[in-house]
């Protein structure tokens, strides 16, 4: 069995900067052998779910802006670097990138968290359309919104790690 702080190095990063996530789901007994990542999210999850409001928007807050200034300066966790190149973000035009900046402080200033979505399978202008159409929505829903992204981000974080059960 998987010992708390392995469990914690290893699965710590899967919310955004948010080990306290695992390190709650390992103390519920979340370690399942083997550990597979449909297990674990749910696992993980029903930590996320049960996490206070401000520790919610904590975790949204942990997330970089996409193509912001943090991908600029090459200061992205593995993860979200990997996630934003992935959907092209490393190659925006300056126009694009402009626009980026421009809808990244808006959605900040609206909502008081980033602008969060599952980038994998999606290009730039499936991410400005989605943006354009969600800084649209009032904080409830999107506070909504965006933690079933964040859920979807682990979700496929975990499966470039794990197994599938």
């Amino acid at each position: 069995m998987m010992a708390r702080d392995e469990f914690v190095s290893r699965f710590g990063g899967v919310f955004e900067h948010s080990p306290f996530i695992a390190e709650r789901a390992f103390d519920n007994g979340a370690v399942i052998e083997p550990v597979t990542s449909g297990g674990l999210h749910g696992a993980l999850v029903e930590v996320f779910r049960a996490a206070s409001a401000d520790e919610r928007l904590g975790v949204l807050q942990a997330h970089p802006d996409l193509a912001g200034r943090l991908a600029i300066t090459g200061e992205l966790t593995e993860d979200s670097r990997k996630e934003q190149a992935g959907a092209g973000l490393d190659r925006l035009s300056p126009a694009e990138h402009a626009r980026f900046t421009e809808l990244n402080s808006a959605y900040v200033a609206k909502f008081g968290f980033p602008f969060i979505i599952a980038v994998k399978g999606l290009g730039k202008d499936d991410i400005l359309t989605a943006f354009e159409t969600r800084i649209g929505n009032d904080r409830d829903a999107e506070f909504a919104t965006a933690t079933a992204q964040v859920e979807k981000i682990a979700l496929l974080r975990l499966q470039s790690m794990l197994p599938e059960n």
